[in-house]
């Protein structure tokens, strides 16, 4: 990785606050392996299983999933994976998935809702036990979460579990979610042999959804890709102690706007507190892939590294367009980075007629998109030709002018799950009302002009650059005179005179001649005055000593 992707990386980890991901819980999974279902999921939930440890187990930043328990119900209990933590236990990790696939496909399981309250209450102890013997590491959470993987009804899972765990201690245990997993074919109609549950009622299924936070249920379909993004909900920021940002509007001018401050009885603004949430994971988390999700920072973290002899340019590189877009079809949220304008070359060493083509070629290419109001989607191409090399993928989005914006965009291994709750009703009134005086106060802009922004920049580089200088040692901050001043210091015990011969001595920046006598030389001395200026390039410091003025052969 080269050092221009290592700076980056530690300025995407700085972002990571120590705030950040510390209150992140302990995760159980309880897999229930039971026949006949198992045979239908078992290929799929395993795929998704070795997809995410392969994402978890390389995120560089603080732990998202510090500690990883696994379970496992088949025609017995088993724990196949206690307690580890994920990062950097990769190979532990897929011996785990290895024995979830030798389990039985085939078999009677009579005692499930036991077993199911069984696992709970041994991943709790085995958690118990763990956090008073191991050293906490990086992370302070002292609870855990439970997840049952079943494709059983979600109500009778939760039903069983409710009445097993009725007297049981659950003080360590922060959540227990049950997903349930659809299948596209249903299983209703087939006999499971030792299967002694019966389908719930109507007034359980309302009864059992009417829970409250410690047990929850979620449906999820049957597909790796499902059943990967209900598993990087645990890559989320679990903290929430307090809110994240407060959102600070003008005072509203409605009774039930802003509240007046005590201090100058002038009305408050309206202040809206929200949470923030990831919606993707940054490719600098992931450090062993530097080709994923190229930077568009600046043009030389896109451009390929050079690989070829020192003498020869850098190959340009390639953007391969592979499908278009409706503009009103991409959601910018799955855009991120920093833009890039892309125009045809004005390069000097093309033809003439190959560069009026090449512009025609071009100007045609931004009049269609501009006018079917398309984006297109490109892919890097990577030019190792490996099975294993990794693709970037970007939006090239038209303008008005004679250009192409390119942006990156996310892929399916770097988006994190996001559940946003659509309102079909309108506001109440008050809150509408206070909201409107309140925006109708601020200035209106039909244009934006990021000239007419300013960060206060200037001034704050200007006081760091002072305050680096004067905080360097009054010798560093001149490396020229003052440094060639102390590095011809006389030794200790020298007299007066050798010091100031010392001081006046000037170096020269070729290599000092043999010693020869005087008298033996066989070219006429030349001699330099000291007043004559000489370039700083010309002094550097060694061992050579000679007598003041200095003489060159």
């Amino acid at each position: 990785m080269s050092a221009r992707n290592r700076s980056c990386s530690s300025s995407i980890l700085q972002a990571c606050s120590s705030s950040s991901f510390t209150r992140q819980p302990s995760r159980v999974l309880i897999v229930d392996a039971s026949p006949p279902w198992w045979s239908e999921t078992c290929a799929i939930l395993c795929q998704a299983l070795e997809n995410f440890f392969f994402l978890a187990s390389s995120l560089a930043g603080p732990a998202r999933l510090p500690l990883l328990s696994v379970f496992a119900i088949s025609v017995q209990l088993e724990c196949l994976l206690p307690f580890v933590q994920v990062k950097g236990n990769l190979t532990r990790l897929l011996s785990c998935i290895e024995e979830l696939r030798s389990l039985p496909q085939e078999g009677c399981v009579r005692q499930r809702g036991a077993l199911l309250k069984q696992a709970v209450l041994d991943s709790l102890q085995q958690f118990k036990q763990y956090m008073c013997h191991t050293a906490h590491g990086d992370f302070n959470s002292n609870c855990v979460e439970v997840t049952v993987l079943t494709c059983q009804p979600g109500q009778t899972v939760l039903r069983q579990l409710e009445q097993g765990l009725k007297n049981s201690d659950l003080i360590s245990l922060r959540r227990l979610l049950v997903v349930h997993i659809t299948l596209q074919q249903s299983l209703s109609d087939r006999s499971p042999a030792c299967s002694l549950e019966t389908p719930s009622s109507e007034d359980d299924q309302e009864e059992s959804l009417m829970l409250g936070t410690e047990i929850d249920l979620q449906l999820v379909e049957g597909t790796v890709v499902a059943l990967e993004n209900s598993l990087k909900m645990w890559l989320h920021d679990q903290g929430g102690d307090r809110e994240h940002l407060h959102l600070l509007l003008p005072p509203s001018l409605t009774s039930q706007g802003s509240t007046p401050q005590p201090a100058n009885n002038r009305p408050s603004p309206v202040c809206l507190k929200c949470d923030m949430q990831e919606r993707l994971l940054s490719p600098a988390l992931l450090p062993s892939t530097p080709d994923l999700g190229v930077k568009t920072e600046s043009m030389q973290d896109f451009l390929p590294p050079n690989k070829s002899l020192a003498n020869q340019n850098p190959s340009a590189q390639r953007l391969r367009v592979v499908k278009v877009l409706h503009a009103g079809g991409v959601c910018q949220s799955v855009l991120y980075g920093l833009p890039l304008i892309i125009r045809p070359t004005s390069c000097w060493q093309l033809d003439w007629d190959e560069m009026e083509t090449n512009q025609q070629t071009f100007h045609a290419l931004c009049h269609i998109l501009k006018t079917r109001d398309w984006f297109l989607l490109v892919r890097s191409e990577s030019g190792s030709g490996s099975g294993s090399a990794v693709f970037s993928y970007y939006i090239l989005q038209s303008s008005g002018s004679l250009s192409l914006l390119l942006k990156p965009v996310l892929t399916r291994e770097l988006t994190l799950p996001c559940c946003l709750p659509v309102s079909m009703e309108d506001p109440p009134l008050p809150a509408l009302a206070s909201v409107e005086s309140s925006l109708d106060q601020l200035e209106k802009d039909p244009v934006f002009n990021p000239l007419c922004l300013d960060s206060n920049l200037y001034p704050h580089l200007r006081i760091r650059g002072l305050l680096t200088r004067s905080s360097q040692p009054f010798g560093a901050q001149g490396q020229g005179r003052g440094h060639r001043r102390g590095a011809n210091r006389p030794p200790e015990g020298s007299t007066q005179r050798q010091g100031r011969q010392s001081q006046s001595r000037v170096r020269a920046t070729v290599a000092p001649l043999p010693s020869i006598p005087l008298n033996k030389m066989p070219r006429r001395l030349l001699t330099l005055s000291h007043s004559r200026p000489c370039a700083p390039a010309l002094f550097f410091q060694d061992n050579y000593e000679e007598e003041d003025p200095l003489m060159i052969q």
